[in-house]
């Protein structure tokens, strides 16, 4: 039987880390191909504090932080698109929907992973990405992609949001959340995807937090499944398994 795929849609380099990255590991330790697809380079980020580069060479570091977060998380090489950071919203949907169909028929994903139609922190970036992956979606299954099960999105629940003050982020009421992954086991190599992301080091304050801090936003990844077509798949499939091992 072949193994199935994840199709994981984003917009940046580290988009792949620090929401999800400890759940990819775990999929890819389970036998499930994890695909990349990243719209920009990252262009328009930090060079780092120092900087470590110079800003027209970011997008090229920025695209190399990204080949080394994947490694570490026992990812498929990603695949990274040309467009600049920050302009998605001035690309129209049709034809950012048609590079998602054209790696949807490459690799047929049982699931596509991307933001939520806000974005979870309101980047106009992510919510353009959102918005094409949702349409990629409902195309590729009137086009009779019939191993398309489902679509998520990442999620902040409510309560976690409020335990840690993080009042930036768009946040979802718990009981919406519909796969919560504890992603301890993979907690080396979800810290060395992020830490892969050298120039954007400095702009996430979580990392010089305490370590209990730390555990509790990064040591759970939390989704929602937007649309689906199949009672199962590959997230679904790895929730219920942490769940049984921890009743037994």
């Amino acid at each position: 039987m072949n193994k199935p795929n994840l199709l994981a849609i984003f917009a940046h380099p580290d988009d792949e880390a620090f929401r999800c990255g400890g759940t990819l590991a775990l999929l890819a330790q389970n036998g499930v191909h994890v695909h990349i697809l990243t719209f920009t380079r990252g262009q328009a980020g930090s060079c780092g504090q120092p900087p470590i580069c110079m800003q027209k060479e970011l997008g090229a570091v920025r695209t190399n932080e990204l080949y080394c977060s994947c490694r570490a998380l026992g990812l498929e090489t990603p695949q990274v698109l040309d467009y600049e950071d920050g302009t998605l919203t001035e690309i129209s949907i049709s034809k950012g929907v048609a590079y998602i169909i054209a790696r949807i028929q490459t690799i047929h994903p049982q699931v596509l992973l991307t933001w939520p139609p806000d974005g979870l922190s309101g980047h106009p970036d992510h919510i353009a990405v959102s918005q094409w992956t949702m349409a990629a979606y409902r195309q590729a299954k009137k086009e009779g992609m019939e191993e398309l099960a489902a679509l998520y999105h990442l999620a902040m629940p409510d309560s976690l949001a409020k335990e840690l003050g993080l009042k930036q982020l768009h946040t979802i009421a718990d009981d919406a959340v519909t796969v919560t992954i504890n992603v301890q086991s993979v907690w080396e190599q979800k810290i060395a995807a992020i830490t892969c992301h050298r120039t954007q080091a400095g702009e996430t304050p979580i990392l010089q937090a305490p370590q209990e801090r730390q555990l509790r936003f990064l040591g759970w990844e939390h989704f929602y499944r937007a649309i689906a077509c199949q009672p199962e798949d590959v997230l679904l499939k790895l929730d219920s398994q942490q769940r049984k091992v921890n009743k037994e």
